[in-house]
């Protein structure tokens, strides 16, 4: 990728988070042990899946995809404010900013997506139950899934299309720790509104779309839900859906809040703070809380991670 537009800057400075050097360690150690955590939780939680028959369900096969997806979001971002913490160096070339918003855009848009289909999975199993297995079949979850990721990436490479055509011709420092949409456009000398009119139309399509597929399914589910007459009944229907609600909230709230919010309101530093939220945080999170509230998952980790040989009479699953 070279710079479309011919503009002279040829790199950009990321500002980052500017502190003394003992804050500096502090948050490079803390970042770097979320970094690890987050890269083993979500590959046992996609080797967990692979591993127990007992997973190999449309559910699953979504968690998986999130789980896969989370390994490259947190990759985006977090590896290179580790290196600029330690080099000091916050420098990031022309083709290594267009190369990381593409893909921080293309996951986010995937994520959004996925989200939706999951929460569209579990509207099937609970208002349709016994027609789940035909309605829902690999074939389709594979669709889906496809679907998903094929969107996500396209809608990204447009917004590129737009965004790498415009001139960038100084001043070159960004206020925040990884090239995003709003820095870069508030940083070029040409007409950015064909860019910026681009960019909202596919964040209807990939933000609100999506959320707007996911209220309406919750809303099925929660009339299905309180259709049921016992107590307990309602219970395990919720419980079937409540970790993928939590990971919707945390995630659609901190990114309708960074990109949809009046500019009046908009300040970069408060932005960088937001943007660790759905960045960094929600990766983290995630495995965690699909563990803790869903009761296969955690078996199947039991046996993933203690070994069979703690099970030898457990029959297959």
């Amino acid at each position: 990728m070279r710079n479309l537009s011919g503009g002279q800057v040829e790199a950009f400075v990321l500002v980052g988070f500017p502190t003394s050097p003992p804050l500096q360690l502090l948050l490079f150690s803390l970042l770097l042990a979320i970094y690890l955590l987050t890269l083993f939780e979500n590959a046992l939680i996609i080797s967990t899946i692979w591993l127990s028959p007992s997973l190999h369900r449309p559910m699953y096969f979504f968690l998986g995809h999130l789980s896969f997806l989370e390994l490259w979001y947190i990759n985006v971002t977090v590896p290179r404010l580790l290196g600029a913490f330690l080099t000091q160096d916050c420098r990031v070339s022309y083709i290594g900013c267009m190369t990381q918003l593409y893909f921080f855009i293309a996951l986010a848009c995937t994520e959004c997506a996925l989200l939706a289909v999951m929460a569209y999975d579990r509207y099937l199993a609970i208002c349709e139950p016994l027609r789940y297995p035909s309605l829902m079949p690999p074939r389709l979850a594979t669709r889906l899934a496809a679907a998903s990721w094929g969107s996500g990436f396209f809608s990204s490479m447009m917004k590129l299309l737009f965004i790498s055509r415009l001139s960038y011709c100084g001043p070159n420092t960004i206020n925040h720790f990884f090239c995003d949409i709003s820095p870069l456009l508030n940083l070029t000398c040409s007409d950015k509104e064909q860019a910026e009119i681009v960019d909202f139309l596919l964040a209807l399509v990939m933000i609100l779309l999506p959320l707007l597929a996911v209220v309406s399914s919750y809303a099925a589910i929660l009339v299905a839900i309180l259709r049921i007459p016992t107590a307990q009944g309602r219970q395990k229907a919720f419980s079937t859906c409540v970790s993928h609600l939590t990971v919707v909230v945390i995630y659609y709230s901190s990114t309708l809040f960074t990109y949809a919010r009046p500019q009046a309101m908009y300040t970069f530093n408060h932005n960088k703070i937001i943007s660790v939220l759905y960045t960094v945080i929600v990766p983290f999170l995630n495995p965690a809380i699909y563990c803790l509230r869903n009761k296969e998952v955690k078996d199947a980790l039991k046996k993933t991670v203690l070994g069979r040989c703690h099970y030898p009479r457990d029959a297959p699953d």
